[in-house]
């Protein structure tokens, strides 16, 4: 593997030890095939952080752990990416594990690998259930400090929260909702995922109460992704339009990938109208729903500031910057055809 890195630096990124990174540099065999794999990856991160670690200052080791659809994942490698080199002059190297599985025990096991490795901080998307809590408060009894990003662990001994306040998101979605059903008679279709995230739960506590505070009557429908597969959202959605004739509206909280063509595409079959269609998340499935009006709007909020904040939070832990260490909410922008980004967004 041609490089031009010292081992000391390829072993600190990938968390194995010289002697095992210069085995693998020198094809010397007694090595998993997995953990070659581990080294390339080092090596191809150390690549895309070049220029970065030539700046001067602290260096900080940070693992961003995730668990999301691989366009999420994706989004968010380069959203730090892009924050890097704003961070100076300390630098930020980074770690990334990225889970599409749901499974709790790959997650636990990837935090309890990081709790041996060594780490100045994670960045954590994950459910809210007992093992990951466990786990937080393991890496943070070793003096690792976690923030969750935009989905909260709250009851956990982490740092700090950073991203949308989600219950204001749902809340905001249902005014949005309301405003343009007006007086107008309808139900409202809610497509959520089907994981334990209470970024989910929050936006769909904050739509139910605030549609059930202006409007009591108005019927929620819902259609759950219990498979992570778009198909089973459109066979979801259809089965609800053939049983209720009245659906008008609908507000999809997740970001299934797929998901909302699939329930665009549900009412093109049915050849149903609808008045309104909230989602989340500016991705680019969604940009181009918006720029073609299948969208009426898109909640979303800045996912480089976000993890710009998350850097800053584990520095703050760590003492290298002044000030307490607290969550602050990212702001909600309500994206419309009319300033929405480019389509190759």
């Amino acid at each position: 593997m041609k490089h031009p890195y010292r081992i000391r630096e390829i072993a600190a990124q990938s968390g194995l030890s010289p002697a095992t990174v210069d085995r693998v540099l020198h094809s010397r065999g007694g090595v998993r095939a997995s953990t070659v794999r581990e080294v390339e990856q080092a090596i191809a991160d150390l690549d895309r952080q070049q220029s970065q670690l030539r700046l001067g200052g602290r260096t900080f080791m940070v693992d961003v752990v995730v668990q999301a659809p691989q366009r999420f994942c994706t989004a968010v490698r380069a959203a730090l990416e892009a924050e890097l080199p704003a961070l100076r002059p300390a630098v930020i190297r980074s770690r990334f594990h990225f889970l599409d599985s749901p499974s709790v025990g790959d997650l636990v096991g990837v935090l309890d690998r990081v709790i041996r490795k060594g780490s100045h901080g994670v960045i954590l998307k994950a459910p809210d259930v007992p093992e990951v809590v466990a786990a937080v408060t393991r890496l943070t009894g070793r003096g690792t400090p976690v923030v969750t990003l935009v989905t909260d662990l709250p009851t956990s001994a982490r740092a700090a929260y950073v991203g949308i306040d989600n219950r204001a998101a749902g809340a905001t979605a249902a005014y949005l909702v309301q405003q343009w059903l007006a007086d107008r008679a309808g139900d409202v279709l809610v497509v959520r995922g089907h994981g334990s995230f209470r970024g989910e739960d929050e936006r769909e506590m904050g739509f139910r109460a605030e549609m059930r505070a202006r409007n009591a009557g108005r019927r929620l429908l819902e259609v759950v992704d219990e498979e992570d597969r778009a198909d089973a959202v459109h066979i979801g959605t259809r089965e609800v339009l053939a049983a209720h004739p009245a659906v008008r509206a609908v507000y999809s909280l997740y970001a299934g990938a797929g998901g909302n063509a699939a329930v665009v595409d549900a009412f093109d079959r049915q050849r149903r109208p609808y008045d309104v269609f909230v989602a989340h998340d500016l991705d680019g499935e969604n940009t181009a729903l918006l720029r073609e009006r299948r969208l009426s709007a898109v909640l979303h909020h800045d996912l480089r500031q976000d993890l710009r904040r998350a850097c800053q939070v584990v520095m703050q832990a760590q003492g290298a910057l002044p000030g307490p260490v607290r969550s602050n909410p990212s702001a909600i922008q309500v994206i419309t055809p009319h300033n929405a980004p480019p389509a190759e967004f």
